[in-house]
């Protein structure tokens, strides 16, 4: 994989030949070595809210495609289990349901709501059994606030790849955020998954593609802070108006802050604005299509469709369509490696290295 080495030096790096984008077996490759190992946003507590309660869904569908069960037990604790019975691979759950069990519809095994082997008919003769093997599998998941993170094979802990979001947005009462399914939507974008996240990551495209948010930003003061697994773009905001009222303590405090956009490695953006925050998730499909998920959830109404934050829907027209043109040029024989800016693309610089040190 040295063909996919990106020098630590981006005033004399390269960027990811083309070949990543078009070859099928790098697309293959990235679910284990890039996807599996690294942390999926999936979703919030309000899907179990009470003891019993049972929300079944598939991690990273159609790529992934991992069957798991978020539940709630008796006792109020929280688990992320299998949705695959232990004794023939039946899925278990169907759908958003309180139950005081788990039972296995096709030969009656029972696991309790932490995935504990319960029991089983007809399997009196069976030697060594139960083991810990019929117990349903748990799945490495971890909170923020109300948002739920899980990994099937994660390389480092969540807060590794996301502790500085944690503890920058800290200042933001999240437990007021509420999720609106009216301003939540999903679009099929004709690119590879990393198309889509490289140009999420640097602001340079601004002031040619998204006139109505240039008129809202400072393009001047855009800046890109990069850390381990993630990073942060700060939008500043031309005017004082529809910018974050800052608490003192804030780093930030006296300046005119419109947006924070922060991603995590590989494909998950939380994008916090005056109203509320956006979430992005990113899902590849195909070498030449991708799902983005935006999960929206409001936290002061009367700032909506004002600043930064404003014609999200317009913005993202916007960016779909410059990604599906790059994806039709990156196909071309005349095409295979370019260079970065140093001043603007220092975290498609960072992606870029990201995937070649999980790849390689």
């Amino acid at each position: 994989m040295t063909h996919f080495n990106i020098n630590p030096d981006i005033s004399l790096a390269e960027t990811l030949p083309s070949e990543f984008y078009t070859d099928h077996k790098f697309f293959e490759l990235s679910k284990e070595k890039i996807f599996s190992r690294s942390w999926q946003y999936c979703g919030d507590t309000d899907v179990v809210k009470v003891p019993g309660q049972i929300h079944p869904f598939y991690l990273l569908e159609n790529y992934l495609d991992e069957p798991l069960i978020l539940s709630r037990d008796k006792t109020d604790r929280l688990h992320l289990l299998s949705n695959v019975c232990t004794h023939r691979g039946n899925i278990l759950v169907d759908g958003n349901c309180i139950e005081k069990n788990i039972v296995c519809r096709y030969h009656g095994r029972r696991f309790d709501l932490d995935g504990k082997f319960l029991s089983m008919p007809e399997f009196g003769e069976v030697q060594n059994f139960p083991s810990r093997k019929d117990d349903l599998p748990g799945i490495p998941f971890n909170t923020w606030e109300k948002f739920i993170f899980a990994s099937m094979n994660p390389l480092a802990p969540l807060h590794e790849f996301a502790g500085e979001m944690f503890s920058g947005m800290s200042w933001l009462p999240l437990e007021e955020f509420i999720y609106d399914p009216s301003r939540s939507r999903d679009y099929l974008v004709k690119c590879h998954w990393a198309l889509y996240c490289e140009n999420y990551l640097e602001g340079f495209h601004i002031p040619y593609v998204h006139n109505s948010l240039n008129a809202e930003l400072d393009y001047s003061g855009y800046k890109t802070k990069l850390f381990r697994y993630s990073n942060l773009q700060v939008g500043i905001g031309k005017s004082g108006e529809d910018c974050f009222d800052l608490p003192n303590d804030s780093p930030d405090f006296g300046q005119k802050i419109s947006a924070y956009y922060y991603w995590i490695f590989p494909n998950i953006m939380f994008n916090f604005y005056p109203w509320g925050l956006s979430i992005n998730i990113v899902k590849p499909l195909k070498p030449d299509l991708t799902k983005v998920s935006f999960i929206n959830y409001v936290w002061k109404e009367e700032l909506l469709d004002k600043g930064a934050g404003a014609e999200l829907d317009k913005v993202e027209r916007e960016d779909e369509a410059i990604v599906e043109n790059v994806q039709r040029g990156i196909r071309s024989r005349n095409y295979d490696r370019g260079r970065y800016s140093v001043a603007r693309e220092t975290g498609t610089h960072h992606f870029h290295r990201l995937i070649s040190e999980f790849i390689g």
